[in-house]
């Protein structure tokens, strides 16, 4: 049984209201405190950096999609880079389960948030209930079909934008628009901590390959994928530099550290008094709201692209329906183990090690393979592998020293994949297949 897929069913802003989503959901309420931590006062210019190291990423995505538009992006392009081997099939999910990790990541600040006002925020059973409670309505709505998938997107990007930048304005203006950190903060930038947050702000922008994984069902998408990448994150990237400087403008870095899982919440106070509180709750139900609706509806297709192509594995489990309401269902329930299970800073790392692993294989396969034929900049794929590469090491060098179970964690699970994979498929790669020739 094929998957179901909509063609011209996603409009140009549709798709960007959609990759959005997933972006500011996690990006902001969900990452700002935790980025902070780790390079220190500046830490507005993590996300500088964070959407340049992007930008050369995000060039691999943008001319594979424009030459091969897809509703399994991601895979499509391992897939044409490996052949249908292991290789392809590991990475894929890799990126599949680095898109769960993040929906249980900004369900998590979902129930944070909604919590902030009663003093619940670190609540052990509130704040995971929620966020469950919220991975299920995601589920809900992505049943009812691609059309109410992408009116509530594009209803909540606008509502969100709006008042974040609301926000980011207001805190800047209080503090006469200096742009420089509240007292009390370093002027040192930790190097090695800034450079591993560059990790954080990575995986704040990594939404953009929700983008990619809806490719045939965008409106004109040899023209509008691209096109739809290109602005999901020039939005973000304003969107983010004003959350920033305004919380960074209101909060001592120390303040930012202790509420890092409610830190715009917390800085919304001496802007807006007792007002600004429900404020930026309202502002963050609306953002991780959307951003889980958006990622479970481009996770579980990307997934169900994965069955068709004979590159996971499928069972039933006595389900009836097509295989893409069971990838809803997979996705939801392995998101919701994590929700309970982990907390914001794990679950976080974790996604960023998935990520880059599987983007770096991204850039080496089209630039092996594929950029003659869609007309690539080696230097540009170069460069995206370089910086990656420098990223994840900083980063897993730095948990090594902080949080080393993590990084255990993350080396057994994406060499489980692999071997998996392996064992699934029979062959690493396959030479023949190579170019989608």
């Amino acid at each position: 049984m094929k998957s179901e897929y909509q063609e011209n069913s996603i409009t140009l802003i549709g798709g960007i209201s959609m990759g959005t989503g997933v972006m500011i959901g996690a990006g902001i309420f969900a990452l700002t405190g935790q980025i902070a931590e780790l390079a220190g006062p500046w830490f507005p210019l993590s996300f500088i950096a964070g959407g340049i190291v992007t930008g050369f990423s995000a060039y691999t995505y943008v001319k594979m999609s424009n030459a091969f538009p897809s509703a399994g992006g991601i895979a499509m392009i391992l897939q044409k880079a490996y052949g249908a081997g292991a290789v392809a099939a590991a990475a894929s999910l890799l990126m599949a389960l680095s898109m769960v990790i993040s929906e249980s990541l900004v369900a998590r600040t979902f129930g944070s948030y909604l919590l902030r006002p009663f003093d619940l925020s670190g609540d052990a059973i509130l704040v995971p209930a929620l966020g469950v409670g919220l991975i299920v309505f995601a589920y809900l709505v992505n049943i009812s079909g691609n059309r109410s998938v992408g009116l509530f997107s594009l209803v909540m990007a606008f509502l969100k934008i709006g008042g974040i930048a609301i926000f980011g304005i207001a805190a800047l203006a209080a503090s006469g628009f200096t742009f420089e950190p509240a007292s009390g903060s370093s002027d040192t930038i930790p190097i090695a901590g800034f450079t591993a947050s560059v990790a954080l702000s990575i995986l704040a922008f990594k939404g953009f390959t929700t983008i990619t994984n809806s490719g045939a069902e965008i409106v004109d998408p040899h023209r509008n994928v691209g096109r739809t990448i290109i602005f999901s994150i020039a939005i973000c990237v304003v969107v983010y530099l004003l959350v920033a400087f305004g919380v960074g403008s209101s909060l001592s870095l120390g303040e930012i550290v202790a509420a890092k899982d409610y830190s715009l919440a917390q800085a919304s106070e001496p802007v807006f008094g007792v007002y600004g509180l429900y404020f930026t709750v309202a502002l963050a139900v609306i953002a991780t709201a959307s951003g889980v609706l958006a990622s479970v509806f481009a996770v579980s297709r990307m997934l169900a692209m994965l069955t068709d192509m004979k590159m996971i594995p499928h069972n039933h489990f006595g389900m009836s329906g097509p295989i893409r309401e069971h990838t809803l269902v997979y996705t939801v329930v392995i998101a919701s183990v994590l929700t309970v299970f982990f907390d914001l800073s794990r679950i976080a790392s974790l996604g960023a090690f998935f990520y880059l692993v599987m983007d770096i294989l991204i850039h080496w396969g089209v630039f092996r393979r594929l950029r003659h034929e869609i007309g690539a900049r080696g230097w540009v794929l170069i460069a995206a592998i370089t910086l990656d590469v420098v990223v994840l090491g900083v980063f897993g060098a730095l948990k090594l020293q902080t949080d080393p179970l993590i990084v255990v964690v993350a080396g057994v699970a994406i060499g489980a994949v692999f071997v998996y994979e392996r064992i699934f498929l029979s062959r690493w790669t396959t030479e023949g297949e190579h170019g989608g020739h």
